[in-house]
């Protein structure tokens, strides 16, 4: 994998509760909420002794490390600012440039444990029609585009996240048939009749934000889901669908009613520096038969 950002520690002591990755010359630390069977204090002590000896270990300038804390996110929590600084910078990953944030939000703007997932569908995308939903800042879209897709459209209910997307297009120098829609994909699903040979689909584990009509759980809506992407589909086109609730269980029989067979890539698609937690997403290949 060619790239200046991946994970050099992922909680490997238990007192040292936190995961490090590597943007370029900077580095992010999350901190992950305690088990309620380990004493704050002394959490927050690991918490600073880490912080004190990163610069030595790594050689990355104090300035240059970033503190993030890692808790249970709802509804409009998931897209709000946690700073306000603007400070945005290029990484790179297999060929691709990348615009992340690593101040303003939880999340820098690329999510590393899909870097095999990302690689995989620029293999998939050449001359195909291709649909991203709950597209994030679209680099699975940059990765399809740069594959050689013949169309992508780029779906996400945030603006900031959509014209963030239309940056990485920029970033790439892609121009071509590229398509941004800011909108709920549930409900622009219902009403769209565009087909598709490849449809990537990440949605959140859980959802109560303000702006969808109802609640959204992936393990009890996904068949829901599914059902309207299918519908998105052109004959032998192929789905990729992953998602990031622990303990999920596909519907493998609704899936057979639906005409799609199913490949599990989870394992595949986990990098080595996320070995350690490999259940931290799951992936799946559903192609129409």
């Amino acid at each position: 994998q060619d790239t200046n950002c991946y994970r050099i520690y992922d909680a490997d002591l238990p007192e040292y509760n936190v995961a490090i990755d590597v943007y370029d010359d900077c580095l992010v630390v999350q901190e992950y909420a305690p088990p309620k069977t380990i004493d704050a204090e002394k959490a927050r002590r690991s918490l600073q002794e880490v912080l004190l000896y990163l610069p030595a270990v790594t050689g990355v300038p104090a300035k240059q490390i970033m503190l993030k804390v890692r808790e249970q996110k709802k509804g409009k929590q998931q897209y709000e600012k946690v700073n306000t600084t603007g400070n945005r910078k290029v990484v790179w990953e297999n060929g691709a440039k990348l615009y992340v944030n690593l101040t303003d939000y939880l999340d820098t703007g690329l999510f590393l444990d899909h870097r095999i997932t990302r690689q995989k569908v620029r293999q998939m995308a050449n001359g195909k029609d291709v649909l991203n939903l709950f597209s994030y800042t679209g680099s699975v879209s940059v990765a399809a585009a740069l594959g050689g897709a013949r169309s992508v459209t780029t779906v996400d209910m945030s603006n900031t996240y959509i014209n963030w997307a239309k940056d990485n297009f920029k970033l790439n120098q892609l121009n071509g048939a590229y398509h941004f829609v800011q909108s709920d994909c549930l409900q622009w699903l219902v009403g769209h009749n565009g087909k598709y040979d490849l449809i990537f689909v990440d949605p959140p584990s859980f959802s109560n934000s303000k702006r969808m009509d109802t609640t959204w759980d992936v393990q009890r809506d996904h068949v829901m889901l599914l059902t309207q992407v299918r519908r998105c589909l052109n004959p032998g086109g192929t789905i990729v669908f992953s998602n990031n609730k622990r303990g999920f269980k596909l519907d493998n029989d609704a899936m057979a009613e639906l005409g799609l067979a199913v490949d599990n890539i989870s394992a595949q698609t986990i990098p080595q520096d996320f070995a350690r937690h490999s259940n931290i997403h799951q992936c799946y290949v559903l192609t129409l038969s």
